[in-house]
């Protein structure tokens, strides 16, 4: 019974550690994202089990954090407010060309960042060219080009 309440918890925890990082955190993972990703899954691997390291224990851990992770998309399709807790919400980063540099410094994201969405998407090269910059929920920035 504990491997599976240490499982929920530390499955509980991540959710929110990592929903605090924010979305672009998880949109791009670098060098530095992958190794604190690993050593977080080490970290985590060691509260979840103890020093029980047991075939048992291990699929016990695994189907604890199976089932949290079914019965948190289960609760967000019921319960939208949750949803937006867990996943948020699209942001506007730019707007008629103009950067919302409250929501920019919110979201973690530069003028770099943004114009690299549009270059890769879009082929745009200036703030001037997007009509709209929009931080997704999964962390991806979406181009909305302005008229020509």
């Amino acid at each position: 019974m504990s491997t599976i309440l240490r499982a929920a918890g530390v499955y509980l925890l991540l959710l929110f550690v990592i929903r605090a990082a924010g979305r672009r955190t998880l949109g791009e993972m670098r060098p530095f994202d992958f190794v604190l990703l690993l050593l977080i899954s080490e970290a985590t691997q060691n509260a979840m089990v103890g020093d029980d390291f047991s075939l048992t224990t291990a699929a016990l851990a695994i189907l604890t954090l199976l089932g949290m992770d079914l019965i948190l998309a289960a609760a967000k399709r019921i319960w939208k407010p949750l949803d937006r807790l867990v996943d948020g919400l699209p942001t506007i980063l730019v707007e008629e060309g103009r950067l919302l540099e409250d929501r920019m410094a919110w979201a973690r994201v530069d003028v770099e960042d943004v114009l690299e969405a549009a270059r890769q998407s879009q082929g745009l090269g200036s703030l001037a060219s997007i009509r709209y910059a929009i931080l997704e929920r999964n962390g991806e920035i979406s181009i909305i080009p302005a008229d020509s």
